[in-house]
């Protein structure tokens, strides 16, 4: 059983890096030391770009607020629950809870407080949401050190972003492109398997760039699933004569015309 890691570039959504690990490995095995290699990396060439770096709690730990000091980075990363968060958050949770059962209101409340953990090198800045869904309470903690500190500004623009920036592209060379696929023996196999997922994974992200271009506005949703059921997963026919290549495609094809515009661009 293994483990993949990867890291996206939040705005394209493109693999930066995929990593293969042991599959009894925690979720931050590596991550700190992978991500600094990538940061020199970034910054040799563009030693003045701005680097935010957006994770969810299972990537919080001391290396990585101590790598955010020595680097000189912004972040927003999620904060596992413990006793300590849960006696700050209480009284809010209280207050929002009785306004649910009295008044049946849905209500948001936003904390934000500095919290150090025993083994962080100082204390962050920390920010905590209280919810009353009517299902019951929904509470998160984050913690960021962005200019802005409205934290339901961070909070809704930027950290829950995540969801499609990231953990949908993750789900995507996951379950629509495979590299969950590691069955077998030999690391090293399973490792190329996993290149190989990535690299179908950036094709496609080409392709939706190109359908980006046309004039098909349903295409525009489509996920890497539906790119493969709708547009690749066709009958033609192919006839090659000396100079020139012909696919004759049926005439039921119903996304020809999408077809069309992608291999003319």
């Amino acid at each position: 059983m293994y483990n993949e890691l990867f890291f996206h570039d939040g705005k394209t959504g493109q693999i930066i890096l995929p990593v293969l690990r042991p599959g009894n490995s925690h979720s931050n095995k590596w991550y700190v030391s992978i991500l600094k290699r990538i940061i020199i990396k970034i910054r040799e060439s563009h030693p003045e770009m701005e680097i935010i770096i957006r994770s969810d709690s299972g990537f919080s730990c001391a290396p990585f607020y101590q790598l955010v000091d020595d680097f000189d980075l912004l972040y927003v990363t999620g904060i596992a629950s413990n006793e300590v968060l849960k006696r700050k958050v209480s009284w809010s949770k209280n207050a929002v809870k009785k306004m649910y059962l009295d008044q049946g209101e849905k209500h948001q409340h936003f904390m934000s407080f500095t919290y150090k953990a025993k083994s962080w090198h100082k204390p962050q800045q920390c920010y905590s949401k209280v919810e009353s869904t009517g299902l019951g309470m929904n509470i998160r903690h984050f913690s960021s050190n962005l200019p802005q500190k409205d934290a339901r500004e961070i909070y809704f623009d930027f950290y829950v972003k995540r969801g499609d920036s990231s953990e949908n592209r993750i789900k995507e060379v996951k379950n629509m492109c495979f590299s969950d696929r590691l069955s077998n023996h030999s690391f090293l196999a399973n490792f190329f398997r996993l290149m190989m997922s990535s690299l179908a994974y950036e094709m496609f992200l080409l392709l939706k760039q190109k359908i980006k271009k046309t004039r098909f506005e349903v295409a525009k949703k489509w996920l890497i699933s539906s790119i493969r059921t709708y547009l690749l997963k066709v009958g033609a026919t192919i006839k090659i004569t000396k100079r020139r290549i012909y696919y004759q495609l049926s005439k039921s094809f119903v996304y020809k015309g999408l077809f069309r515009e992608i291999i003319t661009q």
